[in-house]
């Protein structure tokens, strides 16, 4: 039996990944990483969640059995907490952009927009006068970099414990608009848990999914077909 020549392709969510990760380090983010089995501290505690807050609740997130200090990530967020502990430490001044692309757990209802585990890019910019405007102007430019000039990219206000004003945004495509993440202006208790003087500096943060951006970018229907382990889906 002939063997025919295969040759590899990325994965189409590998392809989304780096193409996010090239746009904004061009732009002079640098690349921050952290662990995927975080403690409340970093995922809950400084980013100013409540005791009370849904998302704490086993319902919602994947804690370590027999260690209740422990859980699976529930969002890159976590990210931006440890790299702001260091940047105080080591005695440096802002302003500082980052991004920290990685994979976060949830616990909920798996549909054609929604899995248990999905990629996050955080995004952190802080400095003495960053604006709202920034953060508008900085997501429009990385999604008219990945998806062409003729996106349609809308903003609504929101609420998320982590900033003040929160803000979420939507992509429309196939004439419904899909949620493509949340972001806002830190919340100054934050930025002081972490060591960052909030009477003098203030930024942005932001947290889109990936999949959903590559279902747009490849037309695609459904993100649970990214973790099936079709190989075709890498014909994309």
């Amino acid at each position: 039996m002939k063997e025919e020549n295969i040759k590899g392709r990325e994965h189409p969510l590998s392809l989304i990944i780096n193409d996010t990760v090239k746009v904004f380090t061009e732009l002079g983010f640098d690349v921050a990483t952290g662990p995927e089995l975080e403690d409340i501290w970093h995922n809950f505690d400084a980013l100013n969640v409540p005791k009370d807050h849904p998302a704490r609740d086993m319902q919602d997130t994947f804690y370590i059995k027999g260690n209740q200090d422990k859980v699976l990530r529930t969002h890159t967020s976590s990210v931006q907490i440890r790299y702001m502990e260091e940047f105080a430490k080591s005695g440096k001044k802002p302003p500082f952009a980052i991004i920290a692309p990685g994979k976060v757990f949830r616990n909920e209802a798996t549909d054609s927009t929604h899995e248990m585990q999905f990629y996050q890019i955080e995004g952190l910019f802080i400095g003495e006068d960053i604006s709202m405007s920034n953060l508008k102007g900085i997501l429009s430019y990385f999604y008219k970099k990945m998806l062409g000039d003729e996106i349609n990219l809308r903003f609504r206000p929101s609420f998320f414990p982590f900033t003040e004003p929160s803000i979420e945004f939507d992509l429309k495509y196939k004439g419904k608009w899909i949620e493509m993440g949340g972001a806002g202006m830190v919340h100054p208790n934050v930025l002081d848990k972490c060591g960052i003087d909030s009477s003098k500096y203030q930024g942005f943060a932001f947290g889109p999914g990936l999949e959903r951006l590559m279902v747009i970018k490849y037309l695609m229907s459904d993100i649970r077909y990214a973790y099936q382990g079709d190989l075709r889906f890498n014909q994309i």
